[in-house]
């Protein structure tokens, strides 16, 4: 899947869903995780400065609705995050 230059890797499907993030050169720069209803981002993996949060609908998974727009919107604050660290 990509979302802006960013290419995303599921890592699992349910419970939690989680997603690692690469940027165009292949160099990972972000971790999702969606777990009892808890998104967050992670930069640059898991573990890293959290970036984004957010409760969504879905518990362990996205609701289908759902998925596209939590995703952009860590990507976004993943994107964000590595323009500050270049300032």
């Amino acid at each position: 899947m990509k979302i802006l230059d960013y290419s995303l890797k599921m890592t699992c499907g349910a419970c939690p869903e989680q997603y690692d993030v690469f940027d165009s050169e292949g160099k990972q720069v972000g971790y999702l995780r969606l777990r009892h209803g808890y998104f967050r981002a992670d930069y640059p993996d898991c573990g890293g400065v959290t970036v984004y949060e957010a409760s969504p609908e879905g518990d362990g998974i996205f609701a289908c609705h759902e998925r596209e727009f939590f995703l952009t919107k860590a990507v976004e604050a993943i994107h964000n995050q590595i323009q500050l660290e270049k300032e």
